[in-house]
């Protein structure tokens, strides 16, 4: 029945379709019979009535039929596909091979040896997938090897949970680790944590997983291919060893696998030694024995994997922009999945495909972009944002000389409730689009009625994250960046059941929630290359740069450390972005079209394109120099509570303590201030006199 009415709603949707595109050629036609041509207002409305689920739809279960591993065969004919659409649609298509290290498992077993003598081998594949052509559950680039130990229950693995165990005198060396994920580490964090502490091999498990399901993942840490760091891999070009240090430096010391929360429980309810606590137990969803361990069972681990070059393949379709050319705007989602990807991630390759056909009609009906459009399909992103990685590193002065924006779909659909993330330029925009977009889970209402009511006024999150391919753009090449998703978590993430299946029915039934990611995504890219003047405000900016402040000087009280100089840099930063919305304001009103008025349009759209870049320092982060963006990026320490200001936040975290650590932090203050004087003269276009 459902896939019945689902069948039945698509039909009507497309019948509606079928009409409004005929009334929109027919008021086409007579618009040019009065010599004047459609307006872009008359673009954008055709832009969002020409969605419909049921492409959407037929690209998902197209993209979905097999699993598509980067760098194997199958995930080569989905890169096919996506070509192939591109070019069906008239659109100038062309593809970016780059050759770098990947990881594949071998033999993998995790084998328990109870007291009574009895042995039990877990179950490493997921029910039902065996010989379905997915790959087994492993963690891309962990080392190979085995390990016998004792099982210990680590929690999260961060440091407060280490504390916790050697106060209930655990001593975990030696041990075989159970860890759950989440608590904001990363694989790679959980594992050299682990590692850092004499721990043999890591168990990792996923609470709330879907039937059985078991999250894959990478161990690897930083992005890109670890054989050409800062440099794009290109077939031919230089490689390091693999045993080079530096790049021995990206993978992990010890052994890690994946296992699902049903074999976690069996360990766990076999623990013994000091109770759990309260707090840990208390957060646990899955069945234990209250205890820590360690043992008394042991367990025989062995992981043998292999990690060889493969071809990963970057598609692009390029609308070229008819007046300013050099001027790029950046539609970008990632391709390959761990198994069938439905939601990570072709909910959003299907999404970037119904935008390439809405925008192809569009140029039927005679529009052409004033800036330039790239549709980016990424390869590799789930083995370390690989594929984008590795462009922007080709592409640097390129993309630092002319990119406006990049808008980066991921999952667009996990499920109810809409989450974007974006620089702060953005916020005035992305609402006032919202507004234009109907909600898809609440008849008669807005995306942003809803988005609002469900949060109580706008929410928008920001980029520190290392979790999808704006990174490299963010973080490296100073690219104003837009993060957008659907739905805030799902249970069959990076599982063998993230499959079309489960889309229709849990995570999207009637695929209106693609409709109305992708009508956002599409309108975004329209307005950045549309719009005269750039539409970034970067008043938003400034007061969030004050909130961190104040945030800042509260966790800093009592210290001798001044904050003055990233006050003072926000206030020039205002100053500089409330000068810009009234140039801008004066240069909208202005209707002329001399070349003196286009060139102080293009000089403003400068300013206001080149201030991300200003937040950029060439030394990047300490310790991690290829994150470069002092208000966003990673911070090495992943319980850090700061989420901005990532150097200032790695001076705080280290246990030095004292005047050293005050001059530390201290250091960086004027760094991140520095960065953002840097973007308040890029705004203003003065050089410092």
């Amino acid at each position: 029945m459902l896939h019945l009415c689902s069948n039945l709603h698509f039909s009507i949707k497309t019948w509606s379709f079928l009409f409004i595109f005929f009334i929109l050629a027919f008021f086409t036609t007579l618009n040019y019979h009065h010599n004047s041509p459609p307006t872009s207002l008359f673009y954008f409305n055709t832009f969002i009535s020409s969605a419909t689920n049921y492409t959407l739809a037929t690209y998902l279960r197209h993209l979905t039929l097999h699993p598509h591993l980067a760098g194997t065969t199958p995930s080569l004919h989905t890169a096919l596909y996506v070509k192939s659409h591109f070019q069906s649609l008239n659109l100038q298509t062309h593809v970016t091979n780059y050759t770098v290290l990947l990881s594949y498992p071998l033999i993998s077993s995790v084998i328990l040896h109870f007291p009574n003598g009895s042995v039990l081998s877990l179950a490493l594949d997921e029910p039902g997938f065996s010989s379905s052509g997915v790959v087994k559950p492993y963690h891309a680039y962990s080392p190979s090897g085995s390990a016998y130990g004792k099982p210990c229950f680590l929690n999260f693995g961060r440091e407060k949970d280490y504390i916790a165990l050697g106060t209930n005198g655990v001593n975990v060396k030696g041990c075989v680790g159970i860890v759950r994920r989440g608590g904001g580490l990363s694989r790679n964090e959980m594992v050299e944590k682990a590692a850092a502490r004499g721990v043999e091999a890591v168990l990792m498990f996923t609470e709330g997983e879907f039937e059985g399901g078991v999250e894959r993942g990478t161990v690897m840490s930083g992005l890109g291919d670890p054989l050409s760091p800062g440099w794009g891999g290109v077939e031919n070009g230089e490689k390091l060893r693999i045993d080079d240090p530096l790049v021995m430096q990206r993978f992990p010391s010890i052994h890690s696998l994946p296992i699902s929360m049903k074999s976690a429980e069996i360990i766990l309810k076999s623990l013994e030694g000091p109770e759990m606590p309260y707090e840990w137990r208390k957060s646990l969803r899955c069945s234990t024995s209250g205890r820590l361990g360690p043992g008394p069972i042991m367990i025989n681990f062995t992981y043998q994997g292999e990690k060889k070059m493969a071809t990963v393949h970057n598609v692009f379709a390029v609308i070229r922009g008819s007046q300013e050319p050099d001027r790029f705007v950046l539609l970008g989602n990632h391709r390959d999945a761990w198994t069938y990807g439905a939601v990570d991630p072709n909910s959003g390759t299907a999404a970037l495909l119904d935008i390439a056909r809405r925008y192809a009609l569009l140029m039927r009906l005679g529009w052409n972009p004033r800036r330039t459009i790239i549709l980016c399909s990424w390869d590799a992103e789930e083995f370390g944002m690989i594929g984008s990685t590795e462009w922007v590193e080709q592409n640097l002065v390129n993309l630092g000389s002319k990119s406006v924006a990049y808008l980066n779909v991921d999952c667009a659909v996990q499920g109810p409730g809409f989450f974007p993330s974006t620089t702060p330029q953005f916020d005035n925009l992305l609402t006032e689009i919202t507004k234009k977009v109907n909600d898809p889970d609440s008849e008669g209402m807005t995306l942003y009625e809803r988005w609002t009511a469900a949060n109580r006024g706008i929410k928008i999150q920001r980029l520190s994250g290392v979790d999808s391919d704006f990174a490299p753009f963010l973080h490296h090449a100073g690219v104003p960046s837009v993060d957008l998703y659907y739905g805030r978590d799902f249970p069959v993430y990076h599982t063998a059941f993230d499959s079309y299946n489960w889309m229709v029915n849990f995570g999207d039934p009637f695929f209106q929630r693609h409709v109305a990611v992708t009508g956002v995504w599409g309108l975004l890219a329209l307005r950045l290359a549309e719009d005269p003047i750039l539409p970034f405000n970067y008043l938003p900016y400034a007061a969030e740069l004050q909130d961190y402040t104040h945030i800042l000087s509260k966790l800093l009280e009592g210290r001798n450390i001044s904050l003055h100089p990233i006050t003072a840099a926000t206030q020039e930063l205002a100053a500089a972005a409330k000068e810009t919305l009234g140039e801008a304001k004066k240069l909208k009103e202005d209707k002329a079209t001399d070349e003196h008025t286009a060139l102080k349009r293009r000089i403003l759209n400068d300013q206001l394109m080149f201030a991300e870049r200003g937040f950029l320092d060439a030394e990047g982060l300490q310790g991690r120099p290829w994150f470069k963006h002092m208000v966003y990026g990673p911070r090495n320490d992943g319980e850090s509570e700061l989420d901005f200001f990532p150097g200032i936040a790695n001076a705080i975290s280290k246990l030095s303590g004292g005047g050293e650590q005050n001059a530390a932090i201290q250091h960086e203050i004027w760094r991140t201030a520095r960065a953002i004087q840097r973007a308040a003269h890029a705004l203003k276009g003065e050089l410092i006199t």
